[in-house]
């Protein structure tokens, strides 16, 4: 048996009014999603535990298995594994935005661009660097990622910082949501102190040029030190592959064991590699019993408050990622399941994650006939929608469960 997971990562939605009340995932073609929803098991799952951050940390690590109750310990140290960065017990990781800053003529700043405007990891290297020269020290270091996403590494520092994530402050003043508690006086200088080095950074300055947003703020949150999780093959005796354009995901397969795979041209945005993406996982999947394929485009959008875009994600996944998996397993492999889910909703609405449950699908090849007669009593073909959550066929409260009734359990 080979087991292939599918994460649109934030696809899932509220209504929308442009689109007639529907959701992205209700008007988005996605004849590959539904005719696994209409093929298998199709639930409702909730991966964020009741007082946890809405975010793809919590999530990922309870769709892989793992209790977050147990296991979560921040956002950066995930992204700081990724990195190749070693953490000491006593160190704290903290991610590090670039963003764009809008000042107002009144001395008010707000939050324009959790992302500053998609800046090419080559444009963000040159100004993360500049920072490490003149703000890092021997217990500070900056460290460049991919896009806007980058660690700063603080050794035997504080994690007892409320930091609010910038995607959930866009079009809002910063005042209120800069870092508060203890050492938050000294995050908040670091925060000032990029602005005047990156205002007139000649990268900014070419960006503002070409009519392009500059990233002329840093914005740290996501706090936390590395936790130690066990590893996947360990819980379940099945090898793993992991496929992702963003460090976060990448650092808890590494944690996990799983061996990381980098695909040319993965983005984390809605010009990936999306045909990559699927070839590489199904090449994964002739050396390992399980991959993982995470896809960021949709949550990107979400953030951006743009729903055509979403849709757009949505039936590219459909369409390259789920429609070439679907049309290549059944000649590669005897026996195969697929997990499909979003891991939280990312509502264009509101532009940020939400905790609520999402919908699951899980496709066993091997007992198709039972699959496809069960859902006899259905006149029409089921849609993969925030619809299955009114009428599914299980209901997991516990996320990290998922994977126990993927893996485990006849489906």
């Amino acid at each position: 048996m080979k087991y292939i997971v599918v994460i649109p990562d934030g696809a899932a939605d509220y209504p929308i009014n442009e689109i007639g009340g529907l959701t992205p995932l209700q008007v988005a073609r996605t004849p590959n999603m539904d005719w696994l929803a209409s093929n298998g098991i199709a639930g409702s799952v909730r991966n964020i535990p009741q007082g946890f951050p809405p975010g793809s940390d919590v999530a990922n690590l309870s769709i892989l298995g793992y209790d977050p109750k147990v296991y979560y310990t921040g956002r950066a140290p995930l992204e700081a594994v990724s990195m190749g960065l070693n953490l000491s017990k006593n160190d704290v990781a903290y991610r590090c935005n670039l963003v764009t800053l809008k000042f107002s003529d009144k001395k008010r700043i707000f939050m324009e661009d959790y992302s500053a405007g998609h800046i090419t990891t080559e444009e963000a290297k040159i100004l993360i660097e500049d920072l490490d020269k003149k703000l890092g020290s021997d217990t500070l270091r900056f460290y460049p990622g991919v896009s806007y996403r980058h660690i700063m590494l603080w050794k035997n520092g504080s994690e007892e910082v409320e930091c609010t994530p910038p995607h959930d402050i866009t079009g809002r003043e910063i005042s209120m949501f800069l870092p508060i508690g203890r050492h938050a006086q000294f995050l908040k200088e670091i925060i000032f102190k990029s602005m005047d080095i990156l205002k007139d950074h000649p990268v900014n300055k070419k960006r503002t040029s070409e009519g392009k947003k500059p990233a002329n703020s840093i914005w740290l949150w996501g706090q936390g030190r590395t936790p130690s999780l066990p590893k996947f093959q360990e819980k379940y005796g099945l090898s793993g592959a992991l496929i992702s354009a963003v460090d976060l995901t990448k650092g808890i397969g590494i944690l996990a064991g799983f061996h990381i795979i980098n695909v040319p041209g993965a983005t984390g945005w809605i010009d990936t590699n999306y045909s990559g993406k699927a070839e590489y996982a199904l090449n994964a999947l002739e050396r390992v019993d399980f991959v993982y394929v995470h896809i960021e485009a949709p949550d990107e959008a979400g953030h951006q408050g743009d729903y055509k875009l979403k849709i757009k994600a949505i039936e590219d996944i459909d369409n390259i990622v789920v429609g070439r998996i679907l049309e290549e397993a059944p000649r590669r492999f005897k026996d195969f399941r697929i997990l499909l889910l979003p891991d939280h909703p990312t509502p264009v609405t509101i532009k940020t994650h939400t905790a609520e449950p999402v919908p699951f699908v899980i496709y066993d090849s091997s007992n198709s006939e039972q699959r496809e007669a069960s859902h006899q009593e259905h006149t029409n073909k089921r849609k993969f929608s925030e619809e299955i959550l009114n009428h599914p066929d299980l209901v997991i409260e516990e996320g990290y469960k998922l994977m126990d009734l993927f893996i485990l359990k006849n489906v």
